[in-house]
């Protein structure tokens, strides 16, 4: 095993912010100096996603009657 070269924790912000593509960023750059925390930042991109979705059913299913239009009368 290659030694680890520590990295800062920063890296974790990546995929909070922007999610599966921020945690393949982040893997793609530490997989190298630092696995573990690579790894960490991939799954933290894929529970946001997983996260975000979840909210997305959850927000659609509280919008009663959305009509496609603009409903104007002119």
């Amino acid at each position: 095993m290659e030694p680890v070269r520590p990295r800062s924790n920063m890296w974790y912000l990546l995929p909070i912010f922007a999610g599966l593509i921020g945690g393949f960023i982040a893997y793609w750059i530490l997989r190298s100096d630092d696995p573990p925390k690579a790894k960490k930042c991939l799954y933290i991109g894929i529970v946001s996603l997983i996260a975000g979705i979840i909210i997305n059913i959850l927000m659609g299913t509280q919008i009663p009657n959305v009509t496609p239009g603009i409903n104007v009368n002119v």
